[in-house]
């Protein structure tokens, strides 16, 4: 639907970013059965919005574990849990939405029927589904702050690479395309931006290495091999302050690297398994990023399932100088 987001009068606007939900039990949703785990993914993703109360909701991919039946089913599972709040949301798709009978392109469709979602068609001729660009307004109505949206794919196309897969340059190029237009826009200034993507960026290897980091790292980075050069030309354009990613459950750290916040999500669905069977780290959840109005920066948390927040998470120091 057509729908402008804006600060708060206020000034602030805040959005919760659920990742790795993987909606996948063949069942309606019932809480007195404790073996549904859409049902324990839900009632969390409850608690937090009805705490945070949010002007925005995202899901940063693996909105279903399309695999072990329809995709689109499990979409709507995903899309009426947020629609029964009457806020905004929006996805972006990762590696496990790809795995159904469905099609990306036919999942995107899917997203744009429903009332609060705020997705927009695919821009023509840009690789992937889920590509688009939202703008938060001020008071005046004058955009004071983007949200990019990028589908990171789901695997490597070329044998000779393997791993999973990257964004594109077409991509890269349609995301300077519309940081140059909001930039004009606005006298010339990079509008405020953040950016939301399912696979991690190679950077995110980086900043782990060199830099002090904020929360936990329990599993490997699962980036993707090849470096397209996104990170580079955010960092050119000057816009992009944070970029939130998931896939990887057991990791939840937030660095700084070059002027932008790279944070991952916390997973909503589990945070780890060992041998495929679930064995949390610690507990599932959501990160919460709170914008300003004229502001370039912004605050993050993380509010766990059973709706409360989390205190001071560990630090990590460099493993190596920068």
């Amino acid at each position: 639907m057509s729908q402008t987001l804006a600060f708060r009068e206020d000034g602030l606007f805040k959005i919760v970013q659920f990742s790795d939900t993987e909606f996948c039990v063949e069942s309606e949703f019932n809480l007195e059965d404790p073996q549904n785990i859409d049902d324990m993914t839900r009632a969390g993703m409850d608690r937090i919005i009805e705490a945070e109360q949010p002007d925005l909701i995202v899901i940063a991919g693996d909105v279903t574990a399309s695999a072990k039946g329809d995709p689109l089913y499990f979409l709507d599972k995903a899309a009426m849990t947020l629609e029964r709040h009457r806020i905004p949301w929006a996805f972006v798709f990762g590696n496990h939405d790809s795995e159904g009978v469905a099609t990306r392109q036919q999942m995107h469709q899917a997203q744009l029927t429903y009332k609060h979602c705020v997705a927009q068609p695919d821009p023509p001729g840009v690789s992937g589904n889920g590509n688009y660009v939202l703008t938060i307004a001020d008071q005046s109505g004058k955009a004071a702050a983007a949200l990019y949206f990028l589908d990171s794919g789901d695997y490597s196309p070329l044998r000779q690479v393997g791993g999973y897969d990257w964004i594109r340059h077409d991509q890269i190029q349609w995301y300077i395309r519309q940081s140059r237009a909001l930039t004009a826009q606005n006298g010339g200034q990079p509008l405020p931006a953040l950016a939301f993507f399912h696979i991690p960026l190679p950077e995110y290897h980086e900043v782990w290495k060199t830099r002090t980091c904020v929360g936990h790292r329990m599993e490997p980075i699962c980036s993707p091999v090849v470096n397209s050069g996104l990170f580079a030309a955010m960092v050119e354009m000057g816009d992009v302050m944070g970029t939130f990613v998931g896939h990887d459950h057991a990791n939840d750290f937030c660095g700084t690297l070059h002027g932008i916040r790279l944070c991952y999500g916390r997973s909503a669905q589990y945070v780890s398994s060992v041998d495929g069977e679930r064995s949390d780290y610690f507990p599932t959840g959501a990160r919460v990023i709170q914008l300003k109005a004229g502001e370039r920066g912004f605050e993050t948390w993380i509010r766990e399932s059973d709706g409360h927040t989390v205190g001071e998470q560990p630090e990590h120091r460099p493993e190596v100088h920068a």
